[in-house]
């Protein structure tokens, strides 16, 4: 009876053993994977379609960031502005409701006036000559001031050397555009140009423009090549005049709420995909331009070589107007293109 009872005990305590083993071994399990740390989604806002620029830069940036960080950080691209427009997309990155955007220089102009100097008339001469100042150290000033402003300047991707488009008339001196109603950003620099041509210049959201050219309730727009051809302007717009008269950098942002929270490392992959999905976009730009414009021509848009010395003399009063703006940034980029 004595040895069945300690049997008995045995075979309890190796049972009773054997659970607390599985169950260690379970939990230890469990703890593992509650450990395991889930991809991190950003929220990244542009205002534009498939076929525009700004998407293939959001595009790159997503590929770099997803494959450098082996999908531990995930990018959702929200195109069309499925967001908001550009402003709505800045005012969403300073409160943290969104986490990224690629937006125009011109509307951050309204919380950082001083960015506007790179909208300056007439003032490269070439895409060359933009990248040297925004990849340099004046480009770099007003990326640090966007931390003023609840922003995170990335990078400089481009919109481009912007032209005009009209349904009325060709354009090939200044006073042709007497009149007509062109929309513009939403930014006092492209108003007080546009005025100065003898324009009527509109300042409107871009989500508002499409239907307000079809509708025949402005006359026209300026805007880069790609931007014609990607949005179809072509079908309202019947004459391009290539003027080129400002050359408009665009902005890889991120709100600085959502910069602060991620990890060194991660910040460090923010900036370099940036940078590298910018060169990618002004490069894909460069190549898309003669296919685009041949396209565009193709559609019956009749475009005119204009003389831009008569619409860079009429920008004088607009210089005269802003050079003291923006402190000594305008001569700074002067000097450093030799024209000063």
């Amino acid at each position: 009876m004595k040895k069945t009872k300690l049997l008995t005990l045995f075979v309890l305590s190796l049972v009773l053993s054997l659970f607390v083993t599985a169950c260690g071994q379970k939990a230890e399990g469990v703890a593992e994977t509650n450990t395991t740390t889930a991809p991190k989604t950003f929220k990244l806002s542009v205002c534009v379609n498939e076929k525009d620029g700004f998407y293939v830069a959001a595009a790159k940036f997503k590929e770099l960031v997803e494959q450098q960080s082996n999908g531990k950080v995930l990018i959702e691209i929200f195109p069309n502005s499925t967001l908001g427009d550009e402003r709505t997309t800045i005012e969403g990155m300073q409160a943290g409701t969104i986490d990224m955007g690629v937006v125009t220089c011109g509307p951050i102009a309204n919380f950082v006036p001083e960015i506007s100097v790179f909208e300056m008339p007439f003032l490269f001469a070439s895409p060359e000559e933009a990248y040297k100042i925004l990849d340099g150290s004046v480009g770099d000033q007003m990326l640090t001031k966007l931390d003023n402003v609840n922003l995170k300047g990335l990078a400089y991707a481009e919109r481009g050397f912007r032209n005009v488009t009209n349904s009325k008339r060709p354009i090939s001196k200044p006073e042709d555009l007497k009149g007509l109603k062109i929309r513009v950003m939403e930014n006092p620099m492209y108003i007080d140009a546009f005025s100065a041509l003898g324009a009527n210049a509109v300042p409107m959201a871009w989500t508002e423009t499409l239907t307000a050219l079809q509708q025949g309730t402005i006359d026209g727009q300026e805007n880069p090549i790609n931007v014609v051809y990607s949005f179809k302007l072509y079908e309202t717009q019947k004459y391009l005049s290539i003027t080129q008269h400002t050359y408009s950098p665009a902005l890889i942002l991120v709100g600085k709420s959502t910069f602060e929270g991620l990890d060194k490392e991660t910040q460090e992959l923010f900036y370099n995909a940036a940078k590298e999905a910018a060169v990618y976009e002004r490069k894909w730009n460069a190549e898309q331009m003669d296919s685009q414009m041949k396209f565009i021509k193709e559609q019956g848009v009749e475009v005119i070589e204009p003389d831009l010395a008569l619409f860079k003399e009429a920008m004088k009063p607009v210089y005269e107007k802003y050079t003291g703006k923006f402190g000594n940034l305008l001569e700074e980029i002067q000097v450093q293109l030799g024209n000063k």
